[in-house]
C-alpha cells in the first residue's frame, strides 16, 4: 500500500469500480432473465388462448361452452291444440375418472334410477377411460332429483330435449316424428323441419384445470331462441271421428286397409287425413308397409303416395265434360240396354250391374250405367277425353308439400286407344290418389273452380281463389244429379237424415299387382261426397282397399255409410245446421262458423 491514500470505506478506487461492474451487469442479467421469463410467458399464453393450428388437438382450450338448449316449435291443430310439443328432458351419464367407486356406482344408480345394475356395469366397463359414459339416453323427472339429491361424484345430468305427442296415436301417420337429434323424420315433422327446428344458444367462459369458471366475458352469451309454431289444417275432433269410422270399417268388411279425407271445400284445409293398413295372413298381393310395422309414424301417407282405380266415383268429371261439350244433353234418351250389356263399335262388350233399359243422360250418371257413359264417350275425340281428365288435376301432383307425392297413373296420348277411351269414362284405366280425388270434386262443391288443399290453417273467413274448370252452371247441373244420386241412386245407404249430400259410389275391380289384368271377385270400394247441398263446407271420401267379398263391396253400400257418419258427425262438431226437412218442414240452412 503506497503512503499518503485515505480509504473512507475501508475500500479502494478498483474495487470499488469492480463492484460497480458487478452490480451493472448483475442489473442487465436480471433483466435480461425477466424479458425471456416474460417472452415465455406470453408464448405460453398465446400457446393457450391460440396456438398453431398443429398444436390445437394436443393443448386442448381453456375455454368451455355451455349450450342452452332452446324448444322445439309446436305443431298445433287447427284450433290450436298441441299434437307435437318438446320440454327439457335429461340424459344420466358418468365420469369414470371422478367416481370414488367404480365397484358400486352401478348399485347406487340402480337404486336411485331402476336401471339395470348390470348394464350400467357392462356400459362403463365398456369405457372405461371415457369421460363421459352415457347410463340413460332419457330419465323421467323423478329419477333425475333422486340422482341430484344423491350428489355423487362423477354422476351427471345433462339436458336434452324431448318431443311429446299429446294426442297419442291420434293422426301418427300424417304427423310423423323426429329422430334423436329432433330433426324430422317423416309427416309434417319433416315438412315443417326448417321453421320448427330452434336456433340454440350458448355460453362460453374460460376455465381452470378443475373446469371451474374463472371468467365470463360478456360477448361470450349468445342468446338462442325457440322454433316456430306451426297451425296446422288438421282438427283433432274430425280426425279423430275418420280414424274411428274408418277402422271399424276396415275390421267389419275385413278390407286390406282404407283411407279417408275430409277438406274444407271454401278454404282447401285438409282437416282430416287418415288410412289404416289392416294384415290378412295367406292373401295375395297384399298391402304392405314395413316402415309402419317398425312405428306408424314412420308409414307412407297412402292418401298422396298409393293411387287407385276410382270406378264410378271418376264418372262426374267424364259426364259434366261431355255435357259442356255438347256431347250429350241431360234430357237426352240413349239405348241404353234392358238385359245383355252394349258392344262398342269395335266389338267390346260393356256391361252395368243393373239394366234399365232406354235412360236420359242424366239417368246414366243416378244409376251409375256403364254402357251409356261409354255410349257417349264414343262420341268425343281422344283429346277431348285427354282435356278433360287433365283439367281437373288428374295425371298431375299438387305439390303441397307432402313427401311421397304421386302424380296418379294416367295412359298417355301415345299409348291411348279406343279401349282406354271407353274405360276411362266409366273410371278404368286410369289411377288417382284419395287427395287428387278431392281436389277435383271440388268443383262441383264451389262454383266451378277448384281449391287447392292445404295443410296449414287458413285465416278464418278467407276463401282461396280457385282454377275454373266449368262454369257454375254445370257445377250446379251435377251437382243436382249426385243429389239424386244419394234419393234414387245408388247412394241411398249414404243418404243423411239430417244433411242432404251430394255423392257418387265407385266399385272397381281390383287391379293384379303384376300389371296383367284384374282379379275377378276383388275390389275397390269407395264413396265421395260433399255438404251441406246448398251450401257446402266439406268433402269427404273413403276408399276401402279389397274388402271381403263375402261380407260386401259395393261402394255405396259399404263406403257410402262411413262417409254419412263422418259427415253428420263433422258437420255437427263445425256448427252446421241440419237442411234435411225435419218433421215435414223445411230446415233454413245457415253455415257454420
Amino acid at each position: 500500500m503506497k503512503r499518503g491514500w485515505t480509504f473512507t470505506n475501508g475500500q479502494s478506487p478498483f474495487m470499488e469500480a469492480q463492484a460497480a461492474r458487478i452490480a451493472k451487469f448483475g442489473r442487465v442479467y436480471v433483466t435480461l432473465i425477466i424479458v425471456v421469463m416474460g417472452v415465455l410467458l406470453g408464448r405460453v399464453v398465446q400457446l393457450k388462448i391460440s396456438p398453431d393450428e398443429r398444436l390445437q388437438a394436443a393443448v386442448g382450450t381453456s375455454f368451455s361452452s355451455r349450450p342452452e338448449i332452446r324448444r322445439t316449435g309446436d305443431l298445433l291443430d287447427r284450433e290450436g291444440r298441441p299434437i307435437a310439443t318438446s320440454s327439457i328432458g335429461y340424459r344420466l351419464y358418468v365420469d369414470p375418472q371422478k367416481v370414488k367407486d367404480l365397484e358400486t356406482i352401478a348399485v347406487d344408480l340402480a337404486k336411485l334410477t331402476g336401471i339395470n345394475a348390470a348394464e350400467i356395469d357392462q356400459n362403463i366397463a365398456k369405457r372405461p377411460d371415457s369421460r363421459y359414459v352415457v347410463i340413460s339416453q332419457l330419465v323421467n323427472d323423478e329419477q333425475a332429483t333422486a340422482v341430484r339429491r344423491a350428489n355423487l361424484a362423477g354422476v351427471g345430468l345433462d339436458k336434452r330435449l324431448v318431443r311429446h305427442y299429446p294426442q297419442e296415436d291420434l293422426a301418427a301417420g300424417i304427423v310423423g316424428r323426429v329422430g334423436f337429434d329432433q330433426t324430422g323424420q317423416t309427416g309434417f315433422e319433416k315438412i315443417f323441419n326448417k321453421d320448427l327446428l330452434p336456433s340454440n344458444g350458448s355460453l362460453t367462459y374460460l376455465r381452470d384445470v378443475q373446469r371451474r369458471a374463472l371468467w365470463i366475458d360478456p360477448d361470450g352469451y349468445r342468446p338462442g331462441s325457440d322454433g316456430a309454431s306451426i297451425r296446422l289444417s288438421v282438427d283433432t275432433v274430425i280426425q279423430d271421428i275418420v280414424e274411428t269410422q274408418l277402422k271399424d270399417a276396415v275390421q267389419k268388411y275385413n278390407a286390406g286397409g282404407g283411407r279417408m279425407v275430409v277438406m274444407d271445400c271454401r278454404s282447401g284445409e285438409i282437416l282430416a287425413m287418415t288410412d289404416v293398413v289392416n294384415d290378412r295372413p295367406n292373401w295375395t298381393d297384399p298391402i304392405t308397409d314395413m316402415a309402419r310395422k317398425i312405428d306408424p309414424r314412420l308409414g307412407r301417407d297412402r292418401c298422396v303416395t298409393d293411387p287407385y282405380e276410382p270406378g264410378s266415383t271418376f264418372k262426374p268429371f267424364v259426364w259434366v265434360s261431355a255435357t259442356e261439350l255438347g256431347k250429350a244433353k241431360e234430357d237426352e234418351v240413349l239405348p241404353t240396354p234392358s238385359g245383355t250389356g252394349w258392344r262398342t263399335p269395335y266389338g267390346r262388350l260393356i256391361r252395368d250391374t243393373h239394366y234399365y233399359g232406354p235412360s236420359t243422360w242424366h239417368k246414366v250418371l243416378v244409376k251409375s250405367m256403364n254402357t251409356g257413359m261409354a255410349m257417349v264417350a264414343e262420341r268425343m275425340s281422344w283429346k277431348e277425353m285427354q282435356d278433360s281428365i287433365r283439367k281437373f288435376g288428374f295425371g298431375q301432383k299438387l305439390d303441397i308439400g307432402i313427401p311421397g307425392e304421386t302424380a296418379g297413373i294416367m295412359t298417355p296420348p301415345s299409348k291411348w286407344s279406343k279401349y282406354t277411351q271407353t274405360s276411362v269414362s266409366f273410371g278404368h284405366e286410369i289411377a288417382v290418389t284419395p287427395l287428387q280425388m278431392v281436389h277435383a270434386f271440388s268443383a262441383f262443391a264451389r262454383d266451378g273452380t277448384m281449391v287447392m288443399p292445404r295443410i296449414t290453417a287458413a285465416a278464418r273467413g278467407t276463401y282461396e281463389p280457385g282454377k275454373p274448370v266449368i262454369t257454375p252452371k254445370m257445377a250446379e247441373t251435377t251437382r243436382d244429379a249426385m243429389r239424386d244420386v244419394m234419393t234414387d241412386g245408388t247412394g241411398k245407404l249414404a243418404e243423411s237424415k239430417l244433411y242432404r249430400i251430394f255423392g257418387k259410389s265407385g266399385t272397381a275391380q281390383l287391379p293384379r299387382r303384376s300389371g296383367k289384368g284384374y282379379y275377378e271377385d276383388r275390389y275397390v270400394a269407395s264413396f265421395i261426397c260433399g255438404a251441406p247441398f246448398d251450401h257446402p263446407s266439406i268433402i269427404v271420401l273413403c276408399v276401402l282397399d279389397d274388402p271381403d267379398r263375402s261380407k260386401g263391396h259395393f261402394g255405396g253400400a259399404i263406403a257410402g255409410p262411413v262417409v254419412k257418419d263422418v259427415v253428420e258427425r263433422t258437420l255437427q262438431y263445425m256448427g252446421v245446421q241440419p237442411d234435411q226437412p225435419q218433421d215435414g218442414t223445411t230446415v233454413a240452412m245457415t253455415g257454420g262458423e
